[in-house]
């Protein structure tokens, strides 16, 4: 993997992301490749002495996303990370092309119909419109978002955080869901190549960045 400093702010995780390509938000399997483990230490996670916690890579997801040149969803195995908007057509051409569109009448449809209506949603509000109300309907629920975002269909636009009585955010924060096409428009997820031609391009640049990764390894980032 070519050298890399440690992160310490947002800038730097931006700026990183566009080096790279794309970049798991967690250790996913192939070591030194995720901004979990490229951030400086004072950046990790902590437990603090009230019981709270503090994470600044956590905080800078939404700021990094944005400003506008990088993507975020669940792209790499069902888990979160970034694709720079410059590799974003490509990595969109061939997944498409792997994860088919979703069927007429199908939960998917409806789920991307609601968001194309009302522009963008956090997952709750989306749950709710899509008729996921009843009882264990959050796990089914999310896992159709899942794989939507595999196939590039559906990104994360920021993230929305409840406010507590002295107006300070708190918590883990709420994904703000939208489709790719509505927030970096129709070309952004156009592509000139075939999807196997983009396929093999984004496969090339992954194994030159991640010599001492296995082709599964790399076929699994891909896919």
């Amino acid at each position: 993997m070519i050298t890399i400093e440690k992160v310490h702010d947002s800038a730097g995780l931006s700026d990183l992301i566009s080096r790279l390509g794309f970049l798991p938000l967690l250790n996913g399997g192939i070591r030194g490749f995720s901004a979990e483990e490229l951030v400086d230490d004072d950046c990790r996670y902590v437990v603090l002495p009230d019981g709270g916690w503090d994470w600044p890579l956590w905080k800078w997801k939404g700021s990094v996303i944005t400003e506008g040149h990088h993507v975020y969803g669940k792209f790499f195995g069902g888990k979160a990370g970034f694709v720079s908007l410059d590799w974003w057509p490509d990595f969109c051409n061939y997944r498409r092309r792997l994860h088919l569109p979703p069927g007429l009448g199908s939960i998917e449809e409806t789920i991307l119909q609601v968001l194309a209506e009302r522009g963008s949603l956090i997952t709750r509000e989306l749950r709710t419109l899509c008729g996921f109300t009843g009882p264990k309907m959050r796990s089914r629920f999310d896992a159709y978002i899942t794989r939507l975002q595999m196939g590039c269909r559906i990104v994360t636009e920021d993230f929305v955080y409840p406010l507590d009585r002295h107006n300070h955010e708190y918590g883990w924060g709420w994904s703000l869901l939208t489709t790719p096409e509505q927030l970096y428009g129709k070309e952004a997820c156009q592509c000139v190549r075939t999807p196997f031609e983009s396929f093999e391009r984004v496969r090339n640049h992954l194994q030159a960045l991640l010599p001492d990764a296995s082709n599964r390894q790399i076929e699994r980032l891909v896919k």
